[in-house]
């Protein structure tokens, strides 16, 4: 296959978008290596108390003290490994779900008022039920993750299969196209943007579901650090800890951007 020879205003467009984006990645990064040298400047100088605000060097001991004790790693795989868990179940069973609502128009009328009630009900409320079915291991936390994560998808999803031009739909049903064709031909590639952008929110409320499950009941992970930090006046650990959650959701939020690329690539 032949390559394309690029014209000059071509080639001095990529050089300039690609210019803008170094000079944003690179401001983002010295805003954030200032905020930390003010902070710790600012607790240095006493103006906070480092006791309650912690500082970037006192952090930065906490993480190499549990580097060295293993127990860092430790923490951020079972946390991890909860929302992956969570973000399976609740993508994969909401898929299905937002799937069988289209298919079926009057099963969509009937469950509307209850999915519109279940979203709004504070899911950290049936924590202790979780508890009390699921036992105090990591069920209930995947559990709460599953609950807070399901709903939304389920939502945002028929809502994306509903927003489909009808027009294409009536296109194929005048050809004798079935309902599974419909739906794999037309719905599921036209709704792929609402599915990645699905993907996104869930991600991060899987790891909201899974850190309040953990403050309920947990012996490991990110969330039992917080607690257990803010039990004890630790709180240099919590602050290592949110600082990990940022950085794991961002991780997790860059993966389904990577997919949702490729994704978009293909179907172009």
């Amino acid at each position: 296959m032949l390559a394309v020879e690029q014209s000059p205003d071509r080639k001095a467009y990529l050089r300039k978008r690609h210019l803008h984006r170094v000079i944003v990645l690179m401001t983002q990064i010295m805003l954030l290596l200032a905020f930390l040298l003010v902070w710790e400047l600012v607790a240095n100088a006493r103006l906070i108390d480092p006791f309650i605000t912690s500082q970037p060097s006192r952090m930065l001991a906490t993480i190499l003290r549990l580097h060295y004790d293993g127990s860092l790693y430790m923490h951020v795989w079972v946390t991890f490994v909860e929302t992956f868990w969570g973000f399976i179940l609740g993508t994969g069973g909401g898929f299905l779900c937002a799937v069988l609502l289209w298919w079926s128009r009057s099963l969509n009328e009937i469950s509307e008022p209850y999915l519109v009630v279940l979203n709004a009900l504070p899911k950290v409320a049936l924590g202790p039920l979780l508890i009390v079915w699921l036992g105090n291991g990591s069920a209930p936390i995947i559990g709460m993750a599953l609950l807070i994560s399901i709903i939304v998808t389920i939502i945002s999803l028929v809502s994306g299969f509903q927003d489909v031009d009808p027009d294409k739909i009536k296109l194929l049903q005048s050809f004798g196209a079935s309902r599974l064709q419909i739906l794999t031909k037309v719905v599921l590639p036209s709704s792929l943007p609402t599915i990645i952008s699905t993907l996104k929110v869930s991600v991060g409320l899987c790891l909201v579901g899974v850190i309040m499950g953990e403050f309920l009941v947990s012996k490991a992970g990110l969330g039992y650090l917080i607690v257990y930090g803010s039990q004890v006046f630790k709180l240099d650990l919590v602050m290592v800890s949110i600082v990990i959650l940022a950085a794991m959701a961002a991780i997790l939020y860059f993966i389904v951007s990577f997919f949702e690329k490729r994704l978009l690539r293909w179907q172009k």
